[in-house]
């Protein structure tokens, strides 16, 4: 069972959460061309090592949180409330 240490609520069981996918930047779409914003919304890096994702904690607190997991471990290195300035 992999426990995601949720900020709010404490250690927690992944099953509450839900993943919503690796942490990237944005392009601006009055700036971008169409094959650039299909490459931002349909791929992924799927690392296999550390990564940043975007979780949300469906059945408890409701927050968004950011998230460092390693792919292959699923070890969570930490794990902040989104957008929160550490």
């Amino acid at each position: 069972m992999i426990l995601v240490p949720c900020p709010h609520c404490g250690p927690r069981s992944a099953s509450e959460f839900r993943y919503l996918g690796e942490e990237r930047a944005r392009p601006d779409p009055s700036l971008t061309t169409a094959a650039e914003w299909r490459r931002y919304l349909y791929r992924r890096a799927n690392p296999a090592g550390w990564t940043t994702e975007t979780w949300h904690h469906a059945s408890g607190c409701r927050a968004f949180l950011t998230v460092e997991r390693h792919t292959v471990t699923n070890e969570i290195r930490s794990c902040t409330v989104a957008g929160a300035q550490s």
